[in-house]
This record gives C-alpha cells, sequence and structure tokens, in this order.
C-alpha cells in the first residue's frame, strides 16, 4: 500500500467522520417572524414599499413570506416570515448592509404604526405532520401557551395530536418559540385546499376521530389536560399576499 493511496483513504474517513457534523449545522429549521401594522390611510403604499423590499433585499435563507392577517387580535395586520434558515446562518447575517437598512427605515417604516412583534421559532418535525417548506396559501395558527414547568406535558399531548392529524389527513406545522417572551407553540394548520377543510362534514368529527386513534374517554382526558396544563389559547386565520413576498 503506498503512501498516497494511504494519504487518500485518511482524507475520505476524514471526510465521512465530519458528514454528520455538518448535516448537524445546515438544519434549516429557524424561522423569525415579524408583525407590522401600516396606518389606516398608508396601506397602498406601505405595500408597495414592502414588496419592493423584500423583492430587493430578502432572498435566499432570509427570503419573505409575507402574510396578511385576517382575524383575531391582530387582524389588519402583516405577519412577515423569514426563512426557514439555521441559527448558524443568523450568527453570520449580521444587519445584512446599509443599503437594507436605509431602505427599511426610509421606505417602509415611515407608513407603519408603533405597533410591532417579533420573534424567533423552531420547526419541530416530531410534531408536524408537513414539512417544514411544504406550505400553503391560506393558514391558521393557533397560539398555545404552556404554564410554568408544563412543557414537556404539553409536548406530549401534542405528540398525540400528531397522530390524530395523520389519521385525518390535516396537515399541521409545529413551532416553538425560542428566546422570544412568553413559552408558546404555534400550530400552524395549512389548508391545502383552501377554506373549505373548515367545512363541516369535510372530515369526520375531531372527537371521533380522536377516540378512534387513542381509545375511548381519551378526548375528555385531552381535555382535561388542556385545562390543567396551558395557560391560554387562540387562533388566527392568516392568507399569503404572494404579490408583497420575495420572489
Amino acid at each position: 500500500m503506498n503512501n498516497n493511496f494511504r494519504y487518500k483513504m485518511k482524507e475520505i474517513f476524514l471526510l465521512l467522520l465530519l458528514i454528520p457534523l455538518i448535516g448537524l449545522s445546515q438544519a434549516k429549521n429557524v424561522i423569525s417572524t415579524n408583525r407590522v401594522f401600516p396606518k389606516v390611510d398608508k396601506v397602498l403604499e406601505f405595500e408597495k414599499a414592502l414588496a419592493n423590499h423584500a423583492q430587493k433585499y430578502h432572498t435566499g435563507d432570509v427570503k419573505w413570506r409575507v402574510f396578511q392577517i385576517q382575524s383575531g387580535p391582530d387582524a389588519g395586520g402583516y405577519h412577515i416570515v423569514e426563512g426557514p434558515k439555521s441559527w448558524e446562518s443568523e450568527d453570520t447575517r449580521g444587519d445584512i448592509n446599509v443599503a437594507h437598512n436605509n431602505d427599511w427605515h426610509k421606505s417602509v417604516t415611515i407608513y407603519l404604526t408603533d405597533r410591532n412583534s417579533s420573534g424567533y421559532s423552531v420547526y419541530i418535525d416530531s410534531l408536524s405532520t408537513v414539512a417544514v417548506g411544504d406550505y400553503s396559501d391560506k393558514v391558521q395558527v393557533t397560539h398555545l401557551y404552556p404554564k410554568p414547568g408544563c412543557g414537556n406535558k404539553v409536548f406530549t399531548m401534542l405528540k398525540n395530536l400528531k397522530a390524530v392529524w395523520a389519521a385525518d389527513g390535516s396537515t399541521v406545522a409545529v413551532y416553538e418559540s425560542n428566546g422570544s417572551g412568553e413559552s408558546q407553540f404555534a400550530l400552524a394548520r395549512r389548508y391545502k385546499q383552501g377554506l373549505k377543510e373548515k367545512a363541516e362534514g369535510f372530515r369526520k368529527p375531531f372527537k371521533v376521530t380522536y377516540e378512534k386513534v387513542h381509545g375511548a374517554g381519551s378526548y375528555d382526558l385531552y381535555l382535561d389536560n388542556i385545562h390543567e396544563y396551558t395557560n391560554n389559547i387562540w387562533s388566527e386565520l392568516i392568507f399569503l399576499r404572494a404579490d408583497l413576498s420575495s420572489k
């Protein structure tokens, strides 16, 4: 065995050792969200400026999907989703560049109210029935807030829910907030066939499917667990605005 062959084998061996680390470092399961609310008399100007900004400055890991919030306490606002991306890419993102910041502050924020919110969330594959990048234009987001110390209990509840969603064909992406205020899970039900999926009779009653999967009486236990382990639950509908999103 000559030295060149040994050297090549050593290179291959080291590369094989690095593959798991490379895969881990490149996992793109993080999204950042920003909710903004335009002045009521400046909506058209805001939308034009937002679309120009998204399409000029947000591509790749920082691409934007912009949703208009249709219902719930934030109705009338805009839900901006950046990613999915990795935490590593967020380390090197910085503020993108001066031109980006100037455009955002001078061309977009001039049409906004002071009301806004932002945060990070991580997609949880083990709780979801749809892939992180398998999107839909209409989404119902349910915000679920565990009581302090009850995160693992709620995780188990969601694990049970995943089996029910899978049984009735519901496509739900589950996210957990990260470093962004009160602990919460966001259940993004992606209506692949549109809002007709919400109609009575489109699917069997949820209780029927739940007890078919988990046994008689399990649905009442599920309701008891919600009462015991969660602080609050609320939901909203958001619709994609492709015209305002990254291209």
